[in-house]
């Protein structure tokens, strides 16, 4: 069995849990190891690997070295990251929660000893989660122009609302005037679009959230569209430049940028506990539905 290892770089308080991480790997004989670069990097000479290891940087090498399962060591934003490595190849993330939320991490990091054994045992629940797939004029994002939780297009600094003509298979649904406007997949709802007043929408309910940011029509609210559809998108504003993004990367462009967002082609799959469900973490992690006076 082989398990690759991601994250960026190790923090001085991880590093015990990094340890006790490694001592249960190598416990295991017939488990190989293929570490992030980076990552090995930021630790080496402090933390004893102990198992046999390769390296990997890109998404061709970490293809190659074909790991049986991911883990990453961090929070949501590494999972994140992570998928821009992993991409198309349907290995399994585990995320171990280093991190401050944790929703998609969904093991915590004083189950260290349990999650070395469920790998080995199989015991987890495979959750698939869908992506978009951003298509642009300029080629912008280059080979990685897919996300996990959303795409945004957002005014840039100080600057005022931007109009954002926003078509579904090439129908007119709506010109946006706001601050921006956010296309969320179903893992993106409990994210940027819910803290702007977008719905919490189930992983595999195969829809698409158009959320507009601080909108200047109050008439306008979040739209909930299937993901079998392209939403493309025109930009005007006294602005020259504008934010885009997906997950946590970004380009600036311009209003003469043409952009259409689908879903994308592959999917992504998570690990998650067998006492770990959706519906367990929107109400832990997101205190859904608790009332202080009760």
């Amino acid at each position: 069995m082989k398990i690759a290892i991601f994250s960026r770089f190790l923090k001085q308080e991880h590093e015990k849990l990094v340890r006790e991480l490694f001592a249960e790997l190598a416990k295991r004989k017939n488990i190989k190891l293929c570490i992030f670069k980076e990552y090995l990097e930021s630790f080496e000479g402090r933390v004893d690997v102990g198992n046999e290891f390769e390296l990997f940087s890109t998404y061709n090498e970490f293809k190659t070295a074909e790991p049986d399962f991911c883990i990453t060591l961090g929070g949501d934003g590494t999972i994140l990251e992570a998928v821009t490595v992993i991409r198309d190849s349907a290995v399994p993330i585990l995320g171990i929660n280093l991190g401050r939320l944790g929703f998609l991490a969904m093991f915590e990091k004083n189950r260290i000893a349990e999650v070395v054994s469920a790998i080995e045992q199989n015991n987890f629940i495979l959750d698939p989660r869908t992506l978009l797939t951003l298509d642009t004029s300029e080629g912008i994002f280059g080979e990685t122009n897919f996300a996990l939780n959303d795409f945004t297009i957002l005014k840039r600094d100080t600057s005022s609302m931007v109009i954002i003509h926003t078509y579904v298979n090439g129908e007119f649904l709506n010109s946006y005037w706001a601050d921006g406007i956010i296309v969320a997949t179903p893992t993106g709802s409990t994210g940027y679009s819910l803290s702007c007043g977008g719905p919490i929408i189930f992983p595999r309910s195969g829809n698409f959230i158009i959320t507009p940011v601080a909108p200047h029509n109050l008439n306008v609210r979040p739209i909930v569209l299937s993901d079998d559809v392209v939403i493309s998108f025109e930009i005007e504003g006294r602005a020259e430049n504008f934010l885009c993004t997906l997950d946590s990367r970004y380009h600036t462009i311009k209003s003469s940028c043409q952009l259409a967002v689908r879903k994308c082609p592959f999917n992504v799959n998570l690990l998650r506990p067998n006492d770990r469900n959706f519906l367990y973490m929107i109400r832990e992690k997101l205190h859904w539905g608790i009332d202080s006076r009760n």
